[in-house]
């Protein structure tokens, strides 16, 4: 389960940050999860949950924002989002595509407390 691994990085960017703006506290993390980024959001929450405490982000509130695919083909120029994981162009079929958005996982946003 590398959510683990995730999570101790996520709280060790949560702790810098806050460190960084005199902050106390950590009350609110979002993150952008693409759903082909390989992370399981319902063990991300578990994981943040478990390793949060005794921590500054003891009392967060954590955000999930599940991104979609989000490609462009490069036989018809659509930007499509996609509706299932089938990689092909909704309005064209092509297979020749680029994929712009919902690989990868971000912090998107932190409130912070001093």
């Amino acid at each position: 389960m590398h959510e683990y691994s995730i999570v101790q990085s996520l709280l060790d960017a949560c702790e810098e940050n806050a460190k960084v703006n005199n902050a106390t506290k950590v009350s609110k993390v979002v993150v952008k999860i693409g759903v082909m980024s390989g992370v399981e959001p319902e063990l991300l929450q578990s994981a943040f949950d478990t390793f949060k405490e005794k921590t500054i982000c003891d009392s967060a509130e954590f955000v999930m924002n599940i991104q979609p695919i989000v490609v462009k083909c490069n036989k018809c120029l659509d930007k499509s989002t996609l509706q299932k994981l089938e990689y092909s162009c909704p309005a064209c079929q092509s297979v020749d595509l680029d994929i712009l958005d919902g690989e990868d996982m971000y912090l998107m946003q932190l409130e912070l407390e001093e």
